[in-house]
């Protein structure tokens, strides 16, 4: 399982794209995870499933209202990761209006999610292998801190408790 001081697994995450620029076309596109955490601090929170009661009522929320106190903490990007594709995330961006402060980062076949470790098999309720609920500090690629909710709780991966790791370093 990764822990705080390890490397980021290698792979890809995919984000759909709305506007075209930047070297992103419209449509799902695949970052490089190494490439694209290099020289960058980032607040990765990673949640069950897109549109689901906690992730949407609390945690993606959350980190929308605290972007810019993160931003202003060091925290160069904000992605929420979950194992869902990159037209779902989307969609659920788009609803919890994440433009501009939080990546709706799409781990579609758990590969990113299956690499740190941090699965949750829901498949005895239909949903398949997922990611648990946790948030880290990444700097440079390597995990500063890594904060994994206890089953079924909500307590140390909210985004209150990431600023206050964010200002603490």
């Amino acid at each position: 399982m990764l822990n705080v001081g390890d490397k980021l697994p290698a792979g890809a995450l995919q984000e759909f794209i709305e506007v075209e620029g930047g070297g992103c076309s419209l449509g799902p596109n695949s970052f490089d995870i190494e490439a694209s955490t290099r020289g960058k601090t980032i607040a990765i929170f990673a949640l069950p499933g897109a549109f689901t009661p906690t992730c949407s009522a609390q945690h993606v929320p959350g980190y929308v209202a605290q972007a810019d106190a993160l931003r202003a903490a060091g925290v160069d990007e904000i992605w929420c990761l979950s194992v869902n594709d990159a037209f779902v995330m989307g969609a659920w961006g788009r609803e919890q209006k994440t433009a501009g402060k939080v990546r709706m980062m799409a781990d579609g076949s758990a590969d990113f999610t299956r690499a740190t470790g941090l699965t949750l098999d829901l498949t005895a309720r239909g949903m398949g292998v997922r990611s648990q609920r946790y948030s880290m500090l990444v700097v440079d690629g390597v995990v500063k801190t890594l904060n994994i909710e206890a089953p079924g709780k909500f307590e140390v991966s909210d985004a209150a408790t990431m600023l206050a790791q964010a200002q603490a370093r």
